[in-house]
């Protein structure tokens, strides 16, 4: 990692990435301000509404690098599109964005707020990376868990996950935040493919629990996408360290 004394402020600073990426990036010498919707504690903390621009002024003044965390299930592209353009207004010199694999290709709600995201990044006229990451772990596990209460385990047919380890997309951005403008870089996806009947046996194999595997069918443009493993990239990316199964025996542990 290259040092500067370039301030930056990252957006969804206390989520799971965030949490991982900010001790990073303070290792490494830089100051960093965290940008979240409920505020925290200490001066390093500062509260923004990203969906209403809210506060935005303030929390860039100063910042030489914004690194952009910030998401949610619906609206990543209006609070992209109010930070960006509160980052042209204060003179950043480099914006770097987290979307997923898949954006431009799967015909979900979520994912097309995800491509207009990065199109804003793009198009802001600020020099700009943009880093596509498989699922992490967590929302997998979440995904599971979820389906494991049910009397029976659905399988959508045809559905493969490449779960990444949250901690290798943190070291990634890190250094992407730290280094010079890049563009759209190469995915970053976990280690191995799996289809969700194999991710939902692990978990049950780890807590001690049976179910019986129901297959069922993902409908629509959706479905034939993920079919297709538009959702995956199995040349050209680059591959996170930690397994699934590994990550399974941590939360067991």
């Amino acid at each position: 990692m290259t040092s500067s004394t370039s301030a930056v402020l990252v957006t969804g600073g206390t989520g799971t990435l965030g949490r991982q990426v900010v001790p990073l990036l303070r290792e490494a010498g830089r100051e960093v301000r965290v940008l979240s919707r409920t505020g925290g504690d200490g001066p390093d903390h500062v509260r923004v509404d990203l969906l209403t621009g809210t506060g935005l002024d303030t929390a860039l003044d100063g910042i030489g690098t914004v690194l952009h965390l910030a998401g949610g299930p619906k609206g990543d592209d209006t609070a992209t599109a109010n930070l960006v353009r509160a980052a042209q207004a204060a003179r950043v010199r480099h914006l770097v964005y987290i979307s997923v694999i898949g954006a431009d290709r799967v015909a979900l709600a979520w994912l097309r707020s995800k491509l207009a995201a990065e199109q804003a990044v793009a198009g802001s006229g600020i020099p700009w990376t943009t880093l596509r990451a498989a699922q992490f772990h967590e929302l997998t596990l979440k995904m599971v868990e979820s389906m494991a209460r049910l009397p029976v385990f659905p399988v959508p047919g045809g559905l493969h996950l490449q779960p990444v380890d949250s901690r290798d997309v943190a070291a990634r951005l890190a250094d992407l935040t730290l280094g010079a403008p890049a563009g759209l870089v190469p995915d970053l996806a976990g280690p191995r493919v799996y289809g969700l009947g194999e991710l939902g046996r692990s978990y049950l194999h780890t807590r001690g629990k049976r179910r019986p595997m129901l297959p069922v069918r993902i409908p629509g443009k959706a479905g034939r996408a993920y079919r297709a493993g538009d959702n995956l990239t199995l040349t050209g990316a680059d591959t996170g360290k930690r397994t699934w199964e590994e990550f399974l025996d941590e939360q067991s542990a």
